[in-house]
């Protein structure tokens, strides 16, 4: 007998909630055609997306040529754990918000505040701030390799302008692009650097010391180098530079 009180009082609440529905979760209808979701919904949509943010991130920002650059430059150099890669990922995020900050503001001026205004619906909203992105992409993104995605992905002749592209044909060019970029920068980095190991080799050889490692004679001569040119500025410098700051 108590069991079934106990039943019929966890029913009761469920039954008043049916019949109440869920107002804070609903779709309006908008009178151009367009859908505008509720606040709850709106919610849950920002909760998923932010589970790509990393992804994002890597794919659709300077970060990816960032971060190769610098782990190239600590290869080159011979250091193989400094800086520490919590370091090196600190220094490309914030490398990337300064990159990316002109596109940010474009993204907040034609999409964020029209939307915190109730100027345009959330759907518009994110179309907007896709502009920017877009425009951000498509001017790192070299022509053949938009081509070699076009055409794996057979949409030969229906594309008439790059504008007009996909972000599912758009990101994989553009990263592409930007590792190729990348890997241009590095191997302007790393031909010093191995013009040292070269020379501090061959006069080892010379020397006859052919038991000694040249990395433990060369590393510091290389570390010295590269404080004395002042290596970080060229390198932050360059990187930026790289994307038209």
């Amino acid at each position: 007998m108590i069991r079934l009180l106990i039943l019929l009082l966890c029913l009761v609440p469920s039954l008043s909630w049916a019949e109440a529905g869920l107002p804070a979760v609903k779709m309006t209808m908008n009178e151009d055609g367009s859908q505008e979701y509720s606040v709850s919904l709106q919610i849950l949509f920002i909760m998923t997306a932010l589970t790509f943010l990393p992804a994002a991130l890597m794919m659709m920002t300077s970060f990816t040529r960032i971060v190769v650059v610098l782990a190239i430059l600590r290869q080159a150099i011979g250091l193989q754990q400094t800086p520490s890669n919590q370091i090196m990922i600190g220094m490309a995020l914030f490398l990337t918000l300064f990159i990316m900050t002109p596109t940010l503001d474009r993204v907040n001026e034609v999409a964020l505040q029209p939307y915190l205004n109730e100027q345009m619906t959330s759907v518009q909203a994110v179309e907007a701030a896709s502009v920017p992105l877009k425009d951000f992409m498509l001017a790192q993104t070299r022509e053949n390799d938009i081509a070699l995605f076009v055409k794996l992905a057979g949409r030969e002749g229906t594309i008439e302008s790059l504008e007009d592209l996909p972000f599912t044909i758009l990101m994989p060019a553009f990263v592409t692009s930007e590792l190729k970029t990348a890997f241009q920068i590095g191997f302007m980095i790393f031909i010093p650097f191995l013009v040292v190991d070269m020379v501090v080799a061959s006069v080892l050889m010379a020397m006859g010391m052919m038991m000694l490692s040249p990395i433990i004679i060369s590393l510091p001569f290389k570390i010295m180098l590269f404080v004395m040119v002042d290596g970080w500025a060229m390198i932050m410098g360059t990187l930026a530079a790289s994307f038209g700051i």
